[in-house]
């Protein structure tokens, strides 16, 4: 059996195809391995996103029922000590000259 001999140019540009070959080969695994990353990573923002969301609601509606007007009338009777003004203390301005 007969070797076919390569000549120097030959070898020279197989070996540059496999290196160009490889790169983008490893560009590609490594362009694909970010993009999966960047997925989880999306993900997780999302769900905190949504978890924060959810938390705003909670503190809304703690807001509105401690500032509703019948526990804040309540506390200022009760724990303050505060009673509805007298007649003769309201005093009213008319500006609608």
């Amino acid at each position: 059996m007969v070797r076919k001999k390569f000549s120097k140019a030959q070898i020279i540009i197989s070996i540059f195809c496999t290196i160009i070959l490889t790169f983008f080969l490893i560009f590609y695994i490594w362009h694909q391995a970010k993009s999966i990353r960047l997925g989880y990573e999306t993900r997780k923002l999302e769900e905190e996103i949504l978890s924060l969301k959810k938390e705003i609601e909670k503190l809304e509606v703690k807001k509105s029922s401690l500032l509703s007007l019948e526990r804040v009338e309540k506390i200022a009777r009760e724990e303050l000590k505060l009673k509805s003004p007298e007649k003769e203390q309201i005093i009213r301005d008319d500006f609608d000259q």
